[in-house]
């Protein structure tokens, strides 16, 4: 399924949950029951049966055929996906518009349901709707389209628990034709790995500045460049590698591009961290109640981040425990998200999270102002939603600081090493009183004296380049692999 399906996978799932609730409300009011009375009826008190006719609470399967004995219908009845009656229907869409983010960017308060709002007045406010969404996306240039693809991607993810089966399956293949018997899979058996595909190995000085590695398929080689200080030596190789067995062509848009980015990422990090090896390690560490991603970091031999991506793609699938994953920059920007647990990530307009602002409460900027970096941090977070917990550690790279978090439910919180921390702190964003507005003293005193300058970054402007490979030189990549070509 492509990453627009997905998207809209999610809208039918929200649609269907409203759908239900107001066909089990006319029901109910059909039959001449009070919400006292059904919720008697299926168990349940007045308030929960409010939640689930609101359209704002999944309902089991065992649930729905509660619901249909009491209301004397059938199951079949109750899960068509049609609106009841047109009000219904347009009472379902205003409630699909004030849940989305560009509602939310509004700063206002939602419109409540009511039997004197008429069908014309719900009219008007969804052709408002309708048409904020079209000028936004009329202004959308290039960096919009990249964020919008990242939209739909993260939503297809989260549909998944970010486990790819497909992936995992070719990893487990590619390391059983090397013979790797477990564990960290090392530098030498990673080099087997490539010449079992039919490549060589060349290290060298002057790799394009656009590249992390260049594949000649022609004469079977993988340029790589010479190891820098703190990078994994088989990260560029086994991307290299993991693009080569996936042969996708060459990417048209921003979507083909990120979706064979993740993907190329994905299998890397199962050659790197192996399902088998990493499912008994975090299955005994879940039995012990001493889940870590330093543990399974520490025991494949990778980064903080393969290691905190890794256990995204299995906690769920393997662990049945939902987890979100995010890595923010030291400004506060975030660079990649990834949820199934719930968690609201700060969003644009169009849902997209990539560069909006992090709560200064949450423990992905925390961590920032820890001056240990080698421990691991640890810290619960009251958010609008729920209470999660977090585990983060700063990362540096060339493009400067970035915190790396996973997080969890306070539910779940039970099978983590680090759920007895003190550290507790109170998020209200997205409301701006919590962390966005200035001091009341601070600004009545700068409010217009001070001018800065933004940091600009240069990406936001930058224009899609003509070509294939979005953002590389081709120039370079064919003059250099015609420099390091062999002879003959």
């Amino acid at each position: 399924m492509d990453a627009t399906a997905a998207a809209q996978t999610d809208d039918e799932e929200v649609l269907d949950a409203l759908t239900l609730g107001r066909r089990i409300r006319q029901l109910r009011i059909e039959r001449g029951m009070t919400l006292e009375a059904l919720a008697a009826a299926i168990g349940r008190a007045p308030s929960q049966l409010s939640v689930i006719e609101n359209g704002r609470r999944e309902l089991r399967l065992s649930e729905v055929h509660r619901l249909a004995r009491a209301l004397d219908t059938e199951v079949e009845t109750l899960l068509n996906p049609e609106a009841p009656t047109r009000r219904a229907a347009l009472e379902i869409a205003l409630e699909r518009a004030q849940r989305g983010p560009l509602f939310a960017s509004l700063g206002l308060a939602p419109l409540p349901l009511r039997k004197s709002l008429s069908d014309e007045a719900i009219e008007t406010i969804l052709a408002l709707h309708g048409e904020l969404e079209r000028l936004h996306r009329q202004r959308a240039a290039t960096p919009e389209e990249a964020r919008r693809a990242n939209t739909e991607l993260r939503a297809e993810q989260r549909r998944r628990n970010n486990y790819y089966p497909e992936l995992e399956r070719t990893a487990r293949e590619l390391l059983e034709a090397v013979g790797h018997r477990g564990g960290p899979l090392s530098q030498r058996m990673s080099a087997e790995l490539a010449a079992h595909l039919g490549f060589t190995l060349h290290y060298v000085h002057d790799l394009p500045a656009s590249t992390r590695s260049v594949t000649d398929r022609r004469n079977g080689r993988i340029y790589l460049p010479i190891r820098q200080p703190g990078t994994d030596p088989r990260s560029a190789l086994l991307q290299a590698l993991a693009a080569h067995v996936l042969g996708r062509p060459e990417p048209q848009d921003f979507g083909e591009l990120l979706r064979q980015r993740v993907e190329t990422n994905y299998l890397a990090g199962a050659l790197m961290v192996p399902e088998a090896s990493a499912v008994e390690l975090l299955q005994s560490a879940k039995k012990a109640r001493e889940l870590s991603v330093e543990d399974l970091r520490d025991a494949f031999a990778v980064s903080y981040e393969t290691a905190a991506h890794r256990f995204t793609n299995l906690a769920t699938q393997h662990l049945g425990i939902p987890v979100h994953f995010i890595k923010v920059h030291s400004s506060g920007a975030i660079s990649k998200a990834y949820e199934n647990d719930g968690v609201l990530f700060p969003a644009d307009p169009l849902g997209a999270v990539e560069g909006q602002p992090v709560c200064r409460w949450w423990s992905a900027r925390q961590v920032f102002e820890i001056e240990d970096r080698l421990s691991p941090y640890h810290q619960y977070t009251d958010k609008p939603v729920g209470t999660y917990w977090c585990t983060s550690s700063i990362q540096s790279t060339p493009s400067g600081e970035f915190s790396v978090s996973v997080g969890t439910r306070f539910a779940d919180v039970k099978w983590f090493r680090g759920r007895d921390t003190i550290r507790r702190l109170t998020s209200g964003c997205p409301d701006p009183s919590c962390c966005r507005t200035p001091d009341a003293a601070l600004a009545e005193r700068w409010a217009d004296q001070a001018w800065p300058s933004a940091r600009l970054n240069s990406s936001l402007l930058a224009a899609m380049p003509t070509g294939t490979f979005t953002g590389v030189d081709r120039v370079a990549v064919y003059e250099f692999l015609e420099a390091h070509a062999p002879e003959g």
